[in-house]
C-alpha cells in the first residue's frame, strides 16, 4: 500500500536536508563548516521530533466527536464521505465521480526516467457523515493522507492519481465550526453596543432616523428610542439564527494545528507519526554524539 502525504512536504524535506547535513559534515571532516553542519543537524532533528511527536499525540488525545453534539473549535469525526448536492466533481483522469483527487504528471526523458510536470488537486468540499448528521469538509489547507493510488501510462506521460471516493471511510481531524447558529457565548448587550456605535459613526443617517424634533441633536428620549430599536434588531438576528438551519463545516484551525484529512484509521496515521518522531530521535543522537566527538578532537 502507498500512501502519500500532501501539504506535508517536511515529512520529506526534513530528513532530506538532514542526510545532505550529515554529508556535509562528513565531507569537510573537522573544522568549523562540520560543526555548524552538526549543529544544525541536532536543530533540525529535535524540531522533527517535536512535531512528529505532537502530531501523533493530537492524533491519539483527540476524542472522536459525533456529529450533531461535536463541540465548537478543534475535533476529529469520523464517517463515510458524500458528495455535495450539485454537479459533481470529475476525475481529470478517467471522468468518474470522486470526492477529492490529488493527479501528479510525469514525462518520460531519454534516460527512461520520470521527470515531474505538474501537479493537479481539486480543492471542492465533501461531506462526512455518521449516524448523527452531516458535516462539509473544506480540504483546503489540510494534509490529505489517501491510500487509493491509479497509475495511468499515455505515451510519454504517466498520471498518477489519489482519490477519496463516495462511501469511503474518512477520518477528519481540524476546526469543527456550526454555521447558522448562536452560541451560549452570545452577548445580546454587546450586539446592542456595538450596533449603536455604528449608528453614531453615521450621524446623518441616525438623525434621519431618531431625531424626531428636527433640532439636528439626539435627546435623551430620542437616544432611548434608538436603544430600544437596536435591542429589538438584535433580538431578531438572534432568533433568525435560532431559526435557520444548522451547517457543520470542518477547515484548517487558524491557530495552525493539525489539520488532516484520511482514509486511514487513526491509530495508523499516529504510528507512522511516532515512527517519523523516532528517526529524528537517532538523527538527534547521532549529532549529539559528532558534535562531542569534534569537541574532543579540539
Amino acid at each position: 500500500m502507498l500512501v502519500r502525504l500532501r501539504r506535508d512536504g517536511l515529512n520529506t524535506a526534513l530528513p532530506l536536508a538532514q542526510f545532505g547535513l550529515a554529508a556535509l559534515a562528513l565531507r569537510t571532516g573537522a573544522g568549523w563548516p562540520a560543526l555548524l553542519a552538526l549543529a544544525l543537524l541536532l536543530a533540525a532533528g529535535l524540531y522533527g521530533w517535536l512535531r512528529s511527536l505532537q502530531h501523533a499525540r493530537l492524533i491519539l488525545d483527540t476524542p472522536t466527536a459525533r456529529i450533531a453534539s461535536a463541540a465548537q473549535g478543534y475535533g476529529e469525526l469520523r464517517g463515510r464521505g458524500q458528495p455535495l448536492q450539485g454537479t459533481p466533481l470529475l476525475s481529470p483522469l478517467d471522468g468518474l465521480p470522486v470526492l477529492w483527487y490529488r493527479l501528479l504528471t510525469e514525462r518520460r526523458e531519454r534516460d527512461g526516467k520520470w521527470r515531474h510536470e505538474r501537479v493537479h488537486e481539486s480543492d471542492a468540499s465533501f461531506l462526512v457523515v455518521d449516524d448523527s448528521g452531516e458535516c462539509a469538509v473544506d480540504p483546503d489547507g489540510a494534509e490529505m493522507l489517501v491510500q487509493r493510488r491509479d497509475v495511468v501510462v499515455q505515451g510519454e506521460l504517466r498520471h498518477t492519481q489519489w482519490s477519496l471516493l463516495r462511501h469511503d471511510p474518512v477520518y477528519v481531524l481540524g476546526e469543527f465550526h456550526t454555521l447558522g447558529s448562536v452560541t451560549p457565548e452570545f452577548d445580546a448587550a454587546a450586539q446592542v453596543r456595538d450596533l449603536l456605535a455604528a449608528w453614531k459613526r453615521d450621524r446623518p443617517a441616525l438623525l434621519a432616523r431618531f431625531d424626531l424634533d428636527g433640532d439636528g441633536q439626539i435627546d435623551v428620549r430620542e437616544w432611548e428610542l434608538a436603544r430600544a430599536q437596536a435591542r429589538r434588531e438584535v433580538r431578531q438576528q438572534r432568533d433568525a439564527a435560532l431559526s435557520a438551519a444548522e451547517v457543520h463545516l470542518m477547515r484548517r484551525p487558524a491557530d495552525g494545528r493539525l489539520y488532516l484529512i484520511s482514509d486511514l484509521d487513526p491509530a495508523l496515521i499516529a504510528r507512522r507519526y511516532r515512527w517519523w518522531s523516532a528517526f529524528h530521535v537517532v538523527v538527534v543522537l547521532g549529532a549529539a554524539a559528532a558534535l562531542a566527538w569534534f569537541g574532543q578532537q579540539d
